[in-house]
């Protein structure tokens, strides 16, 4: 690859990457490089570190209408994303290292970017270690909508779950709502009749997240686990994890591209499209998440990527709408417009999708555009206007409350160890093409 500038640490370099065996060889200026069999023209582009999102619903098995493993990592390649990380609230849900492999099998005939998954978090110290070794990346815990049906209610057995996940080398990540909260606040809105959108977020208040975040705090100073928080919704969240950052816990957090660009606006404008949990807020916390993003008080940014059927979202009822949204082809671009604006830098979002989840996930040879890395690199164009439109997502989900959102900057190749995977929109990718990944955190 020659021609591009290049995002390396801190620095914009202009020059090119040479790639033998799906790892870099070299980087320096064009004419050092060695002679290539292929050579990528990137002439007018910026190359960054094959970007990683750490919070992806790839569906598949028995909810494959929603999304597959070939349509999900064609979504990615065409968002400019290397490697993805695959939620465990499948059916059936992966929740035993017998179901991790099936996945995987599965998954290796279809897949053109890398894939690692998620494991349920579970009671069973000796199944969290089959899990671990069969390939789970981390462990995934819902406080709101328990994954698997198993249900960690009291503090006690919390801790002893994350314990025997740090026993394993893995984080936990998990979906900070009280449940119970909101099951309560649901019961008691549905008795009166009331099943608006609006009423969603009532079920939803900020309490129910800051309750949950607090309580996982609480328990995690009492392990010796790596835990992560997901798509926070609240910038007071993200304070109370980095105080409990400074205070020595092993703790980080990520937020979506929609709870920092939409706002509970969006609801009324956009119907179910932007209905997702936990709730868009209002216009002061979006802009409080995208300050504590510039400052770097938020280590990931993920795109909670979730497929759904149209007629799943096409619904007036709060209690059976589907929520969540499709997000891996929408989240550069996004960012690349506030690249645009002055809002943040290339080096910023280098570090929130490639650096950090690298780091934070143990996803070793991954993460930075250096010699010995894996040849896994997105070229954008910071210059290419284009608007948002869902109708011409690689994702099956055809839907998006970003729909003719004008963007300045955009992916126009992804290339995966070594090979051009996605070029202007044109999925090159084979299935196959994506290696399954699995790896385990290097303790201190």
């Amino acid at each position: 690859m020659t021609g591009a500038k290049l995002v390396v640490g801190n620095e914009l370099l202009e020059g090119g990457i040479a790639i033998e065996n799906g790892k870099i060889v070299k980087i320096g200026r064009d004419h050092h490089l060695p002679k290539a069999d292929l050579t990528i023209d990137a002439e007018g582009c910026v190359a960054l570190p094959g970007l990683i999102d750490v919070h992806v619903h790839l569906r598949d098995l028995e909810l494959s209408y929603k999304e597959d493993f070939f349509t999900g990592t064609c979504a990615a390649a065409a968002g400019g994303f290397t490697t993805v990380i695959d939620m465990p609230n499948t059916i059936p849900p992966t929740n035993s290292a017998e179901r991790i492999r099936a996945k995987a099998q599965a998954a290796r005939k279809k897949i053109i970017v890398n894939v690692g998954f998620f494991g349920a978090l579970s009671t069973d110290r000796d199944e969290t270690e089959r899990m671990a070794r069969a390939g789970a990346v981390a462990f995934k815990l819902n406080l709101h909508k328990p994954i698997g049906n198993i249900e960690i209610g009291d503090d006690t057995t919390l801790q002893r779950c994350i314990s025997q996940a740090a026993e394993q080398g893995k984080v936990v990540a998990i979906h900070a709502e009280d449940g119970l909260l909101i099951q309560r606040l649901q019961s008691r809105l549905a008795s009166k009749g009331k099943s608006g959108l609006e009423d969603f977020a009532k079920a939803h208040p900020p309490r129910a997240e800051l309750g949950a975040v607090a309580r996982f705090l609480r328990v995690a100073e009492h392990t010796r686990g790596r835990v992560h928080l997901c798509h926070l919704s609240l910038s007071r969240s993200v304070e109370l994890m980095r105080k409990s950052l400074k205070e020595g816990l092993c703790v980080s957090c990520e937020v979506t591209p929609h709870h920092m660009f939409l706002t509970n606006a969006t609801v009324r404008e956009k119907g179910a499209t932007a209905v997702v949990a936990p709730p868009l807020r209002t216009r002061n916390e979006a802009r409080e998440l995208r300050r504590a993003f510039r400052n770097g008080s938020i280590d990931i940014v993920a795109s909670d990527h979730a497929p759904h059927g149209l007629l799943e979202k096409q619904m007036d009822d709060a209690w059976s709408v589907a929520t969540g949204m499709p997000g891996l082809e929408t989240t550069l671009p996004l960012l690349l417009t506030q690249v645009n604006r002055g809002e943040t830098n290339l080096q910023r979002i280098a570090d929130a999708l490639a650096r950090r989840p690298a780091e934070v996930f143990n996803l070793r040879g991954k993460g930075s555009l250096a010699v010995g890395s894996d040849g896994d690199i997105t070229l954008v164009d910071l210059r290419a206007k284009h608007r948002i439109d869902s109708s011409k997502f690689h994702s099956k989900a055809k839907f998006s409350p970003f729909d003719k959102v004008q963007c300045k900057g955009r992916p126009v190749k992804t290339i995966v160890s070594g090979r051009l995977v996605m070029d202007h929109g044109e999925i090159l990718g084979q299935p196959g093409f994506g290696s399954v990944i699995g790896a385990s955190y290097a303790w201190d």
